[in-house]
């Protein structure tokens, strides 16, 4: 109430109508430019909400495209790994049977050799039975023998050679 006091009225009209003349002034002269650049700056500012919502779009795409990816190439992988596994398992077929028919080669040489050797051995043993034979034969003789001893004694041999 004191402040009233000191400020008469015809201050207060002056104040009042100084007030109304400049808000006028301002209406006509500024109003317009800074409605104008608060409505530029609202755009402005909706325009960098619209780029950060469709950079957040963008990103949501790109991740979602991204995970797919990283999907197909997961399951790429597995079904490379899959091929991988039953190529190996081919592979490791195929290098049994080789192995196994290089063993059953082996062994049919080694069967064959033991035949070559075996039909060697019963040459030499014949030869020897031949010589050891003829000196028995030899020894007879000297012995002098009957025709029937001789015969005994070469059926004998014979059979022990058709044993071998």
């Amino acid at each position: 109430m004191e402040l009233l006091k000191l400020l008469s009225t015809n201050e207060i009209i002056a104040q009042v109508l100084g007030f109304l003349i400049l808000l006028t002034l301002l209406r006509v002269f500024a109003w317009k430019r800074v409605l104008g650049v608060l409505d530029k700056r609202k755009e402005r500012i909706a325009q960098e909400f619209k780029k950060i919502e469709e950079t957040r779009a963008d990103i949501e795409k790109l991740k979602t495209d991204y995970n797919a990816k990283l999907g197909s190439i997961e399951e790429a992988a597995k079904d490379k790994m899959h091929a991988a596994s039953l190529e190996s398992k081919i592979i490791l077929e195929d290098a049994r049977k080789a192995a196994h028919i290089q063993a059953q080669g082996i062994i049919d040489n080694a069967k064959a050799g033991v035949k070559y050797e075996l039909a060697k051995a019963k040459d030499e043993l014949k030869n020897e039975i031949i010589d050891l034979t003829l000196k028995a034969t030899e020894n007879v003789i000297k012995e002098k023998l009957n025709q029937e001893g001789d015969k005994k004694l070469v059926r004998e041999f014979l059979e022990g050679v058709d044993k071998l």
